[in-house]
């Protein structure tokens, strides 16, 4: 059975009266749309310092299980959220938003966060992208405090947020001309990665040119290869078809298999979270809190098959009668 981690079972704390008000849920989902835009101007002024960390290449045959297999245990966490709040005030009314959060992500782990709509885990990631401050708590990276700062992660959002004007080629490109590095050098690592997930062919077309999936492809290519260690992924499919969707999900299994970045996922899909994650985070509603943490319990490397599995469809039943009473709890 999974490790499950009830890290709030008496919802003590969040019993402030404060309503859902549709004028601040207007005025945020507005702000999160900006997200992308923002992120990627952040990401050429924080290019020149932030870190660069070296990922070691897992044997194939050490990947068998959930957990990260050549994860070292001692290291400090590649993301380490301690206690953020965070609170906005709109029409002289404040709401709180998150509620002391703490979370961590291992390097080269796969951490998911589900939870009902506007508990705030696009805020979460503003905060952790540097774009907001904490009214408290702290983020630290590799053991060095980045609360406020940015161009310390790699960004993929919910819509692609390609250059129109650029390549698809060139889209791509733009993670090594933030590392610096020579022109040929990243042009030949562009037109490798493009050719490993099915791109080539394709790297003098503009992304209109492209289907939503393809499209997505290029935008996970400059994420991976940017030179930040940290990926934090915000919905990426959630404006895919099933069909892609499904597709989309394989692929990311099959190269997140082979990199091992550490990520931080956001998600609606119960499904998705199982199948990618090697822990999920069950957020509570408004103000979002962490209320349970299930280490995931499935060996790697995964195939959609396991999805048919007793233990598998257990899981969600569970993950879905949490997500079921927060939604509950909401409509009060």
């Amino acid at each position: 059975m999974p490790h499950i981690t009830n890290s709030d079972p008496t919802g003590a704390g969040k019993g402030t009266g404060l309503g859902a008000p549709t004028s601040w849920d207007q005025a945020a989902g507005a702000g999160e749309q900006t997200l992308s835009a923002r992120i990627e101007g952040e990401m050429a002024a924080g290019a020149q310092t932030a870190g660069s960390y070296a990922v070691e290449d897992l044997a194939a045959g050490a990947r068998t299980s959930g957990r990260p297999a050549g994860e070292n245990q001692s290291a400090p966490p590649a993301l380490e959220v301690s206690g953020v709040a965070k609170s906005f005030s709109h029409r002289r009314r404040e709401t709180r938003v998150l509620d002391h959060v703490s979370l961590t992500v291992a390097p080269q782990e796969f951490v998911s966060i589900v939870g009902p709509s506007g508990c705030g885990k696009s805020t979460l990631f503003h905060i952790i992208g540097g774009l907001e401050l904490p009214d408290a708590g702290t983020v630290s990276m590799n053991g060095r405090p980045v609360t406020g700062q940015r161009g310390e992660i790699s960004y993929m959002p919910q819509q692609p947020a390609l250059f129109p004007w650029r390549t698809i080629e060139d889209n791509v490109l733009l993670a090594g001309e933030l590392k610096g590095a020579p022109r040929a050098e990243a042009r030949e690592g562009a037109r490798h990665w493009l050719a490993k997930v099915g791109l080539s062919g394709f790297e003098r077309a503009y992304p209109h040119m492209l289907s939503g999936g393809m499209q997505q492809r290029v935008a996970f290519l400059r994420a991976l290869l940017a030179p930040q260690e940290l990926m934090l992924l915000d919905e990426p499919f959630s404006a895919l078809d099933a069909l892609t969707r499904s597709e989309m999900q394989r692929w990311l299994l099959e190269l997140w298999e082979e990199n091992r970045r550490s990520v931080l996922f956001i998600t609606h899909s119960i499904e998705e979270a199982l199948l990618l994650s090697s822990r999920i985070c069950v957020f509570s509603g408004r103000p979002g809190s962490v209320l349970h943490t299930v280490d995931v319990p499935f060996p790697r490397p995964r195939r959609e098959e396991i999805t048919d599995s007793p233990e598998f469809l257990q899981l969600k039943r569970k993950l879905s009668q949490w997500m079921r009473e927060e939604q509950a709890k909401a409509a009060k």
